[in-house]
């Protein structure tokens, strides 16, 4: 179990897990020992950061079934401040004036405060930059922010500095570009062919039945269910064979409507999921080993989904001006569109 450090120092508790217990997850039974100070999905969020130790050892897993006897200690850190603090956390900036912010996100960075990323976020890197001139209209813990990124998603991301602007970059959003400007852009890395140059794919998102932080395609008439298109096109393919298909394929996905995790669940649901995506892609990650040594090293070794939010244009809130943006392809994107440029395809396995 890590330590607290000084910034959060914890309060330790310790549990003995009785014969009632026994069968029982770790994660259920912690939460109805704490309720209603911890829920289960505090709890959930202090095992990832390590804070939750069975037996003297950290325990990470929250389907982990007790046994009677067993000692679960945990160190809840103090409560962090209801609204995000400044933090200098560097910004690669496209543009910026007196009503809004571009910014090309890097992979790695999470947009807005939340459960297990209270702190490191872009939301405290702009509060930092814009002092008090971040719209209000997201809330204390998302001021400012019109849409998002995924935390392993890197590329182009606008951000409201006044309740003005903010109002008129989110109609632009909600309408998705059917009667405006707004236009976005995403490169994606994605396992084998579509077979088509281009195509739609039109299916409603809900909440994943297995689980609840994901997404998946489900029934247009589910309670929860989403609108949901995505338009493609093929761009450059990789290790190509003889019956036209391929072990890889740069796509540029054109979003028609926004929902959390769109593209990563629409191309996995068309046998084609992202490279890298540990979420949508699991059962793809065995692919790796057709490359050969080389190439199938650096592709089990890249640490995210391969997306990368190319272009975006929208209309200025004050001027009206088209204004278009986009962000190059980062480093390790790069590096292994690269690799799989030089990559021959004659050692498919």
């Amino acid at each position: 179990m890590k330590a607290p450090d000084n910034e959060a120092r914890a309060a330790l508790k310790e549990f003995v897990a009785d014969s009632t217990a026994a069968g029982e997850r770790i994660d259920q039974w912690l939460a109805a020992q704490l309720a209603p100070d911890l829920s289960r999905s505090r709890i959930q969020g202090l095992m990832r950061d390590g804070a939750i130790a069975l037996n003297g050892k950290a325990v990470t897993e929250p389907k982990r079934k007790l046994n009677d006897g067993d000692v679960i200690s945990i160190a809840t850190p103090e409560p962090t401040p209801a609204e995000p603090q400044g933090e200098d956390i560097p910004l690669d900036i496209l543009f910026e004036d007196d009503d809004l912010i571009v910014i090309n996100k890097p992979a790695g960075l999470v947009v807005h405060p939340a459960a297990g990323n209270w702190t490191g976020t872009l939301v405290n890197a702009l509060i930092h930059h814009c002092g008090d001139s971040l719209s209000g209209i997201g809330g204390v813990r998302r001021p400012g922010i019109v849409h998002r990124l995924d935390k392993d998603t890197s590329g182009v991301l606008v951000v409201a500095k006044n309740d003005r602007a903010h109002r008129s970059l989110s109609e632009a959003f909600a309408d998705h570009g059917l009667t405006g400007d707004l236009e976005r852009a995403y490169d994606a890395l994605v396992w084998g062919n579509p077979g088509r140059p281009a195509g739609t794919i039109d299916a409603p998102l809900g909440r994943s039945s297995s689980d609840r932080t994901q997404r998946a395609v489900v029934a247009e008439g589910r309670e929860d269910a989403r609108h949901a298109i995505t338009h493609f096109t093929v761009q450059e393919r990789f290790g190509e064979r003889p019956d036209a298909t391929s072990m890889a394929s740069l796509v540029e996905c054109r979003l028609e409507t926004g929902r959390t995790h769109q593209i990563r669940v629409h191309m996995a649901h068309i046998g084609h999921p992202l490279i890298g995506d540990r979420d949508y892609g699991k059962a793809f990650f065995t692919k790796a080993n057709r490359l050969g040594d080389e190439l199938g090293s650096i592709v089990r070794a890249f640490p995210r989904q391969a997306l990368h939010a190319r272009l975006l244009a929208f209309r200025h809130p004050t001027t009206d001006e088209l204004m278009r943006f986009e962000a190059p392809r980062p480093d390790d994107l790069g590096q292994l569109l690269d690799a799989f440029r030089l990559w021959d395809g004659a050692n498919i396995g």
